[in-house]
């Protein structure tokens, strides 16, 4: 898939996710397999441009290119200003939110609230794409509400503005994450447009997003949150793409190894004492992704959940990860 003069290979994406998608994150997927992972969400408010969570959220340092990063605000001026202070701080593609169904995101009429006001969105668009010298893409919602799926009308919108390329998750704005995603409208909006589409919402696993491409005719998936505590499911999706053969589960020792490196990484990343509150969620998300008995985490969880040490935190990590006998679901 092409984004501008950026080829992405393989055609896997990470969605850009609110306190997950961090660089150490997002760094770990790129090495799993990501062809492109997304920066979490950043404001265009310019009050909040240079608070401690904007400033991490811009930091680069060191990842793969292209380094995408997610916009979201309602003000076509302010949201064309954070454009360009994002590429100014190493941005090399501009993503712009308007599929959040978050209430806090959507009550400031952001996100995917934005998809009732179609000439809105057009302003917003237009003073964006127009605003930088790289490519702009546009993550949607197949609308925002079940009875107003107005997404193949946001779609046109967006080529006719110059964007690059468009994500679409396969639920309305009213569904949040609720039920099954629908994929019709993806496949609708394929057929009216030419920039690449690349297809989001319950792609979980190999055989489903070959199911999803097949359905929809899209040029790539986004995976969300079925990376949560499983980043290895990009390089699984992306051999299964190109094979038609699945991988083998990781073994206990790539589970380990690429847990303890997350977790190092998170320290040095935010500092030993938020390090290790970030990593706890993390740690349990990987348990549950690794197929590790309830027992066994509950017994697990209950020894590191109070631990605010950054090198006790890794050493109870790393003897549990390295002592469980059947680890791996069969």
């Amino acid at each position: 898939m092409q984004i501008g003069p950026h080829l992405i290979s393989p055609a896997v994406v990470l969605a850009p996710m609110a306190g997950v998608t961090d660089r150490p994150f997002r760094s770990l997927c790129r090495r799993l397999g990501a062809g492109l992972v997304v920066s979490e969400m950043t404001t265009s408010d310019p009050t909040l441009l240079h608070t401690e969570k904007s400033r991490l959220r811009r930091e680069h340092g060191g990842e793969s290119e292209p380094i995408s990063v997610q916009i979201a605000g309602y003000d076509p001026q302010m949201m064309a200003d954070a454009a360009r202070f994002n590429v100014e701080h190493g941005a090399q593609i501009i993503d712009i939110n308007m599929g959040c169904p978050a209430k806090k995101v959507c009550k400031v009429d952001a996100g995917s609230a934005l998809m009732r006001d179609e000439a809105l969105v057009e302003r917003i668009l237009r003073a964006v794409v127009g605003a930088v010298n790289v490519p702009v893409t546009l993550k949607i919602r197949t609308g925002w509400a079940r009875a107003h799926r107005n997404g193949v009308a946001v779609a046109r919108i967006a080529q006719d503005c110059g964007i690059a390329a468009l994500t679409v998750h396969g639920r309305t704005r009213e569904d949040h994450y609720e039920g099954l995603a629908e994929y019709e409208t993806l496949s609708e909006i394929r057929r009216r447009l030419t920039i690449p589409l690349i297809a989001n919402g319950d792609i979980d696993s190999p055989r489903k997003a070959r199911a999803v491409l097949d359905a929809t005719g899209a040029d790539a998936v986004m995976i969300g949150r079925a990376a949560l505590g499983r980043p290895w499911i990009f390089r699984e999706i992306s051999y299964y793409l190109e094979t038609g053969r699945e991988l083998a589960p990781p073994t206990r020792f790539e589970l380990r190894q690429w847990l303890l490196e997350h977790v190092d990484a998170l320290h040095a990343f935010y500092g030993e004492r938020r390090g290790v509150r970030v990593a706890r969620k993390h740690i349990q998300w990987y348990c549950q992704a690794g197929g590790v008995e309830a027992d066994a985490l509950a017994a697990f969880w209950a020894s590191i959940n109070r631990v605010d040490d950054a090198a006790e935190q890794r050493a109870r990590v790393d003897a549990f990860f390295s002592a469980e006998p059947s680890l791996l679901a069969a």
